[in-house]
């Protein structure tokens, strides 16, 4: 999908709820930055969510826009800001269930070793991979 020195690099954004179960997926260029490929996704945060970002979310115009859907960020902030905003890191902790779910579906082969070519295919893979973790949530523990 997106070309570099590399070879053909693609990036696989997720959103993901408090279970650690996706909500959202976008597969994006490789070499794309974080924070202009996610605004589209950013739209399913609602009244008393929080996003749990890492650095690249860090921006005032993306904390604003998330104020104005109800929501706050908990995103850590990047080491050069003058004004540093409120950031909790007991709350970041919880990020760990993004990784835990990308973690999840790259036990899945055709996701883990990229093995579509085509962008259509390859997302078509990380939702039937997404789809696995959403019905794992949803066994019987009995």
């Amino acid at each position: 999908m997106g070309r570099s020195r590399g070879g053909l690099t693609t990036e696989i954004h997720a959103l993901v709820d408090a279970q650690g179960r996706p909500i959202a997926l976008k597969l994006t260029e490789g070499q794309a930055h974080d924070r202009r490929s996610s605004d589209d996704m950013l739209g399913a945060l609602g009244p008393g969510q929080t996003l749990l970002g890492d650095r690249a979310y860090d921006s005032d115009e993306r904390r604003d826009r998330l104020a104005k859907q109800g929501a706050w960020a908990n995103v850590r902030p990047m080491l050069n800001r003058k004004t540093v905003p409120a950031f909790s890191a007991f709350l970041y902790r919880d990020r760990t269930l993004v990784e835990r779910f990308f973690n999840t579906i790259k036990n899945v082969r055709a996701v883990a070793t990229r093995a579509d070519k085509d962008p259509a295919n390859d997302l078509a893979s990380v939702k039937l991979a997404a789809v696995r973790v959403w019905l794992r949530s949803y066994e019987s523990t009995t």
